[in-house]
């Protein structure tokens, strides 16, 4: 008798909402680990012109997004909120630009809304990324944080494979300091709508372009910015001409893209900034590779 055997591909489906690309890098990576194990994975970046699916054809999900002032962004809160009822088993994944546990609780409340669809939320994966507001990191640091995501996202990978669950804890401090920042989701539309560009601007319209919310109408050669904003800061951060000034934040404007693929920083080139914490992270991952 003659016996055939059939396996069927496993999917995974990945959401990412990305500012300036950091956390989108993250999801492609996850996404190329599971395509080597022969997973069946598609990635969808959120934004305003996203089509939402009417059911979610996959065996695992993916939420991928940055942290923002300790919480959720709103676009990917609103995402979440229009996403169909299903039992997938479910993951977060969070992107950050320092290594303090407060960033933990920006899991909290998309945790909430995909339980009460009744998704199977399995836990959450965080990564380090440089940041693309406050200040600047150097592209040896951007380097190693990378590598570290190199190193920590097949163990991951292996998990969703698995099944298996990566919680997170929040303590009461983190979830009181998330739940007072969170007045950015309301004033971001307020800091956004004051955005500008000066005179350097050339007018080539990457900004209105780009803008995961379409918040940015071309108006005479210059960008005009509507009440829509998440400050997601892909508009600063990528202008050609350096010409976005992000109202109050502008203090903290970063411009240009990163270097991952240069030299990996010291640990006596660790910034200043959370240096405990950056080290902490670096040295914890960087031990978990050679044990194994």
């Amino acid at each position: 008798m003659l016996i055939i055997i059939i396996s069927l591909a496993m999917k995974t489906v990945i959401y990412v909402f990305s500012g300036t690309g950091n956390t989108k890098r993250i999801a492609d990576l996850f996404a190329m680990e599971l395509s080597k194990r022969n997973w069946v994975v598609t990635v969808h970046d959120i934004g305003k012109d996203i089509i939402m699916p009417e059911s979610i054809d996959a065996d695992t999900l993916i939420i991928a997004y940055p942290v923002h002032a300790f919480n959720c962004p709103l676009p990917v809160l609103d995402f979440l909120k229009k996403l169909p009822h299903a039992k997938v088993n479910t993951y977060l994944l969070q992107t950050s630009g320092e290594a303090l546990k407060f960033n933990n609780a920006a899991a909290i409340r998309p945790i909430n809304i995909l339980k009460k669809k009744d998704y199977t939320v399995k836990g959450c994966f965080h990564f380090i990324m440089p940041y693309n507001i406050i200040f600047r990191h150097s592209d040896p640091m951007a380097a190693r944080m990378w590598r570290a995501a190199t190193i920590k996202t097949p163990a991951y990978v292996q998990k969703i494979i698995k099944g298996e669950e990566e919680i997170i804890n929040v303590d009461s401090l983190s979830r009181a300091i998330s739940g007072i920042l969170s007045i950015e989701h309301p004033g971001a539309r307020i800091i956004g709508k004051g955005y500008k560009a000066d005179n350097s601007c050339i007018g080539c319209g990457k900004c209105a372009k780009d803008c995961p919310q379409e918040n940015i109408n071309m108006e005479n050669g210059k960008p005009v910015f509507g009440s829509d904003c998440s400050i997601c800061m892909r508009c600063v951060m990528n202008c050609p001409a350096n010409a976005i000034h992000p109202s109050i934040l502008n203090g903290w404007k970063v411009n240009g893209s990163y270097s991952f693929q240069g030299r990996v920083a010291e640990d006596s080139e660790i910034c200043r900034y959370c240096r405990s914490s950056y080290l902490k992270y670096f040295k914890g991952v960087e031990k978990n590779q050679q044990s194994n």
